[in-house]
């Protein structure tokens, strides 16, 4: 049934936004580097990679560069036209071709790269790849500011390692363990909302039994 519904609201969703779509190609195309599509190998369903799309958003080589996988606020690597396609979510619609194709969903845990996967907790990997991939999903609304948890910190990747992927393990091995189309739906709504209102508390309302974050980073979430 979610398969049904992934490829009915992945069509709609590229038809109806369309007109926008075709302005962001043109300015990609014509400013920064001059990329239209970011293309990176992620995990999906079975441990299987797939090509995960985006809007390109920083330098080409930024993997190599900086902080490599790890993106923090004001990165020097995001193109101008990236920080307001990023801020707005707008870089990952191309991701609904990848919905079409079969190598993610509407709603289920992100796609990680290898390194970040290999950051999963063992029976966390286990459980997340029981699934498809999402374009939005539990981890995706609770860390929706992740780029702010590492301003100021001087090592980004141990706070990586350390909180943020086992905290984030948790919550999708919470998504596995109660998906089903009610699920589904309600998260498609709450990704909606706090797009609108990304400061919104919500999610703990509605989900009172929804796995609390490490005491470290319970203040920014």
């Amino acid at each position: 049934m979610q398969r049904i519904l992934d490829i009915l609201f992945a069509g709609l969703a590229l038809l109806v936004l369309a007109p926008l779509l075709v302005p962001v190609l043109v300015v990609l195309r014509f400013t920064g580097e001059g990329e239209i599509f970011f293309r990176q190998e992620r995990i999906g369903k079975a441990g299987e990679p797939f090509g995960l799309l985006k809007f390109a958003t920083m330098l080409k080589d930024s993997p190599n560069l900086g902080t490599g996988t790890v993106t923090v606020t004001d990165d020097p690597r995001v193109l101008p036209f990236g920080r307001f396609l990023r801020k707005t979510k707008l870089n990952e619609l191309p991701q609904l071709l990848n919905i079409l194709t079969g190598d993610m969903s509407i709603i289920g845990p992100r796609p990680q790269t290898r390194r970040c996967f290999d950051a999963f907790p063992g029976e966390a990997q286990a459980d997340i790849v029981k699934v498809r991939p999402g374009l939005s999903g539990i981890g995706s609304i609770v860390f929706r500011g992740e780029e702010s948890l590492y301003s100021g910190v001087d090592d980004p990747d141990d706070l990586y390692d350390r909180l943020i992927m086992p905290y984030k393990g948790e919550l999708e091995r919470w998504y596995v363990a109660r998906r089903g189309v009610g699920l589904y739906f309600l998260l498609i709504g709450l990704t909606a909302w706090i797009v609108l209102f990304p400061r919104s508390g919500i999610v703990w309302r509605l989900f009172p039994g929804l796995p609390r974050p490490p005491r470290e980073l319970a203040p920014k979430l």
